[in-house]
């Protein structure tokens, strides 16, 4: 499953929104510089969805970004 996200890194508290069921909105506290906003994001979204191995497939250097969430086995 791919969905989109918007960051916006360097932000004073973190917040998580769903805009629709594929599109999100994060703001990380984390800078956006030696890959440390992208990995925060990762994270955040290994805790919601509750699986690991979340990818970055587009936007390593762009606030819009694609995320690749594998699927749960068993589902």
């Amino acid at each position: 499953m791919y969905i989109k996200v918007r960051v916006m890194a360097g932000a004073k508290k973190e917040t998580f929104k769903q805009k629709s069921a594929d599109h999100f909105e994060v703001a990380v506290k984390e800078p956006a510089e030696q890959n440390r906003a992208n990995r925060r994001v990762i994270s955040i979204f290994e805790a919601h969805f509750h699986v690991s191995g979340i990818r970055l497939v587009s936007g390593h250097h762009s606030p819009s970004k694609i995320l690749s969430i594998p699927e749960k086995e068993g589902v």
